[in-house]
């Protein structure tokens, strides 16, 4: 069963986040990436922690999948 909350949508069963909610990621070789362009990692953190643009920022969440 699948519920939502304020931090997105999670399976209630295991409690393991879906993807969160509003969260869109175009790394497809990312570990977080559902293949439907959404982020199921827990938290995100982006940095670093100065930026003038949005293209100086990057996802530090970031994880390779394995193949």
């Amino acid at each position: 069963m699948v519920s939502e909350n304020n931090s997105g949508l999670f399976d209630t069963k295991n409690g393991v986040p879906k993807h969160i909610k509003g969260l869109e990621c175009s790394v497809r070789n990312c570990s977080y990436n559902d293949s439907e362009c959404f982020c199921t990692a827990k938290k995100i953190r982006v940095g670093p922690t100065s930026a003038v643009t949005g293209s100086d920022t990057i996802c530090a969440t970031f994880k390779p999948k394995e193949f």
